[in-house]
């Protein structure tokens, strides 16, 4: 059974910095690119970031590009986001996702964690 779990989450003020964490089990991560998304209240799902499967590539929306990185730790299956100066439109739930590495959609989805900018 595929397990994503996400945490890290929490109220900060604008300016601040939080890390995200996504801890997989139940898949061979390294198979796996891993994505990061979020949805704000009334709003669709959005994309934020992603990073392929052996960590060569990531890729940002351009609302976060310059503020966020995405890494990942195969060893770990963990995979994180660094976020610095959030605003308060960053304000979301944040998923972190998993599609296979030759696949072309997300498989596996996590729960997500709270992010709240106050500011």
């Amino acid at each position: 059974q595929v397990q994503l779990v996400e945490s890290g989450g929490g109220l900060v003020q604008a300016g601040d910095s939080l890390t995200l964490s996504c801890a997989a089990s139940g898949l061979i991560f390294s198979r796996y690119d891993m994505g990061w998304f979020r949805q704000a209240p009334g709003k669709d799902r959005e994309f934020v970031a992603v990073i392929r499967w052996n960590g060569d590539n990531t890729a940002y929306a351009n609302s976060v590009k310059g503020r966020f990185t995405i890494s990942r730790d195969n060893a770990k299956n963990q995979v994180l986001l660094q976020m610095n100066s959030l605003k308060p439109e960053d304000t979301a739930v944040y998923y972190c996702a998993a599609k296979p590495r030759f696949g072309s959609g997300y498989e596996h989805w996590g729960r997500g964690t709270q992010v709240t900018v106050s500011s």
